[in-house]
């Protein structure tokens, strides 16, 4: 048993446990306990190895160090993986394979994020097919040039020219940069002259479809015809917002600055205010338009391969049609599409300031109306009479028969009643003419850019009531032309008009009415007074019938709201 005591110096001592060698009593390592407002410290011996000391080691958990931005602490991620870089690229970072990798620098704002983003634009295509279009072409090229939204591409396809349009066009050909608020863009002109061409207008459309159809979309544009600014982007923007949509045309109207001549004014003053009825009659149907015009306007590509493929065609125009505009558009409907006209886009056509060109255009283009919509197969052309696109068309030939026959009747019953003596005034006979020239007045002020022309061509009446005629007549040789059979060529009548050619088919209607009224004047004297005025009895409420019918429709229409259209 071992003793607690062993001997010592002074005598018996408590025996001390045997410590491990270098260790000393902490009584004699460390300092007193510091007084009280003073820090305690160790031993002055035992202050560097307090700091070597460390605690046992214990698992802890890593620690995520910032990243030192544009130090190269980073590792970029491999094209197209979203999984972060290894954790050795960063250390002191707790790195998994599915951690995102932080940008450059942080954005500003979104708007700096966007800039970076890579989006789809949409490519378009511009065809302009050219007659002899010498007086106007470089305004055509110059214009889309100028545009906010530059076509991708411009081609001008020349066709049966006989003057300077492909010399004047090539002035233009190569590429363009273009600098506007949209940025920077590119385009390039292309001049093609295919010679003889005996598909005229629809060859050359169907020359520039096949450079183009690569894009998403056409646009189409007469070798006479001058947009707004703001035109392309306009269609493209309301283009790519639906994808139902097939074609969209621009409001049309007619630039009447530079015309000279007194007949020329009166004429184009007259086809502002058609154009203007026209397209203000799309506007207000939901902007389905009836007609895509080739005068300016804008196609899907998609919509014309489709067309293509449900009417088993190897291009979008055929020649079946005196309008192969119409035709086109009939399709695009048939193909599920929409036809729309933009309540934005607006352009300048060139107008027919004689009465010949007048003539002939607006037959060949009221012939081609009446084989789409009348029933039976015509050749290739098969009648749609139920169309959609062609309600609008009915509805007009229904209104010009309407006006013939009113105003026929009315010329013929006033002379028969004063050879006789029996013609007594009605005020109410001034109802008409009165809502008539209100109705043009409204459609005058409708007008973006209306002048104090067409304000004078609808109050004066008279301008106006002239123009009926001269519309009247086109539709007397359009349908007689129909009904008859005859086989012309209408395109090749209109260039010829054009071009100042001697005809005098176009004052055929007049004379055939002056026939006519001689005719019936002979025959009218050699009635008896009671048969006479038998007629006169049963002819005047049946006018007056018709009359008020007309009437209201004309008022119908001025009070009519145009919810903010200018046409």
């Amino acid at each position: 048993m071992t003793s607690p005591y062993i001997p010592g110096p002074q005598g018996w001592q408590q025996a001390q446990p045997q410590q491990p060698q270098g260790w000393q009593q902490p009584a004699q390592q460390w300092q007193q306990p510091a007084q009280d407002g003073q820090q305690w410290q160790p031993a002055p011996q035992y202050q560097a190895r307090q700091e070597q000391w460390q605690p046992a080691a214990q698992p802890a958990e890593p620690q995520w160090q910032e990243p030192q931005y544009g130090k190269g602490q980073w590792q970029e991620a491999p094209q197209g993986s979203w999984d972060a870089a290894g954790d050795q690229s960063y250390p002191g970072a707790v790195g998994t394979s599915q951690d995102l990798l932080p940008v450059d620098e942080f954005a500003d704002d979104f708007a700096s994020v966007l800039e970076n983003t890579s989006v789809h634009r949409s490519t378009i295509g511009c065809v302009i097919p050219a007659y002899n279009e010498a007086e106007s072409i470089a305004d055509v090229i110059r214009s889309l040039l100028e545009q906010s939204r530059v076509p991708d591409v411009i081609h001008v396809v020349v066709n049966n020219t006989s003057d300077d349009t492909v010399a004047i066009a090539s002035e233009f050909s190569g590429p363009h940069e273009v600098e506007t608020e949209l940025g920077l863009q590119f385009t390039e002109v292309f001049v093609h002259d295919i010679g003889k061409n005996p598909d005229k207008k629809v060859g050359a459309l169907n020359y520039g479809y096949a450079l183009v159809e690569g894009y998403d979309y056409l646009l189409g544009v007469d070798g006479d015809t001058t947009a707004d600014r703001r035109a392309v982007e306009y269609l493209e923007n309301e283009a790519v917002s639906d994808s139902r949509i097939g074609g969209i045309s621009a409001i049309y109207t007619i630039d009447d600055r530079p015309i000279k001549g007194f007949i020329a004014k009166w004429l184009i003053t007259g086809q502002r205010t058609q154009f203007a009825a026209f397209n203000l009659q799309n506007l207000l149907r939901g902007r389905n338009m009836a007609v895509l015009g080739g005068q300016f306007s804008i196609f899907s590509t998609t919509a014309l391969r489709d067309v293509m493929k449900a009417n088993h065609q190897n291009s979008p125009w055929v020649k079946d049609s005196e309008v192969e505009d119409s035709l086109l558009s009939l399709q695009i409907k048939s193909a599920g599409y929409l036809t729309k006209i933009s309540p934005f886009a607006r352009a300048d056509v060139g107008g027919m300031t004689t009465l010949k060109g007048y003539d002939a255009q607006q037959v060949k283009w009221t012939y081609g109306a009446i084989e789409l919509m009348w029933p039976g197969q015509r050749g290739d052309t098969k009648g749609q009479p139920f169309h959609p696109n062609l309600r609008l068309r009915w509805f007009e030939q229904f209104s010009m028969l309407t006006n013939l026959f009113v105003r026929v009747v009315f010329i013929t019953l006033l002379v028969a009643s004063l050879s006789i003596n029996a013609f007594v005034f009605s005020a109410w006979w001034l109802i008409p003419p009165f809502i008539a020239a209100a109705l043009n007045y409204r459609m005058a002020r409708a007008m973006e850019k209306s002048n104090s022309r067409d304000v004078a061509f609808a109050v004066l009446l008279f301008p106006a009531e002239i123009f009926m005629w001269i519309r009247i007549s086109h539709f007397i040789r359009s349908w007689s032309r129909f009904l008859s059979k005859k086989k012309v060529d209408n395109w090749a009548l209109q260039a010829r008009a054009e071009k100042g050619g001697a005809s005098l088919g176009h004052w055929a209607p007049f004379i055939i009415l002056a026939i006519v009224a001689v005719a019936m004047a002979a025959i009218w004297n050699l009635l008896d007074p009671v048969t006479q005025s038998a007629i006169l009895w049963v002819g005047w409420p049946v006018l007056g019938i018709v009359t008020v019918l007309q009437t209201l429709t004309m008022a119908f229409k001025l009070f009519q709201r145009h919810q903010g259209y200018k046409v």
